[in-house]
């Protein structure tokens, strides 16, 4: 719920700035010059640019929690079996050990979007954030065309 709110907050607060970003180029396009118009259409590039990035994650989150969603109500989902250091940090060599199940997993299974969520939560642990995310996007999209 935690993550949620706070999700929610930068977003919002993202939403005023590209607003107020935005009312500064609506402004220097009144001005009328063309070094003001050249700027003004450049700063309403901006907000244009960052609601666009701000949706396509939204959508991205959004996916990912009806997948996890799903796979809570079939009992599929990965169950936190990670050591701990004493800082609450997750011991590498724990991750690692699980990181190679659920890539043999999701090598046995290629097609199936439920290996490939919890590869996904795999590169999370081992916080691989780039990986983790396109693990996710193959999930989502093994799940759309599976429907």
């Amino acid at each position: 719920m935690r993550a949620k709110i706070s999700y929610a907050l930068t977003a919002a607060v993202l939403v005023v700035y590209f607003v107020l970003v935005g009312s500064r180029g609506v402004l220097l396009i009144e001005a009328g010059t063309p070094l003001t118009v050249t700027f003004g259409v450049a700063v309403l590039i901006l907000p244009v640019i960052g609601v666009w990035f701000l949706w396509k994650n939204t959508q991205f989150v959004r996916s990912a929690n009806r997948l996890a969603a799903l796979l809570d109500a079939e009992g599929g989902l990965p169950v936190d079996e990670l050591k701990r250091l004493p800082s609450g940090r997750i011991d590498r060599d724990s991750a690692d050990e699980v990181f190679a199940r659920r890539k043999a997993e999701t090598e046995d299974a290629p097609d199936d979007w439920r290996s490939w969520f919890r590869l996904a939560v795999a590169y999370h642990d081992a916080r691989d954030t780039p990986r983790a995310r396109k693990a996710m996007q193959r999930a989502i999209a093994l799940h759309r065309t599976a429907q």
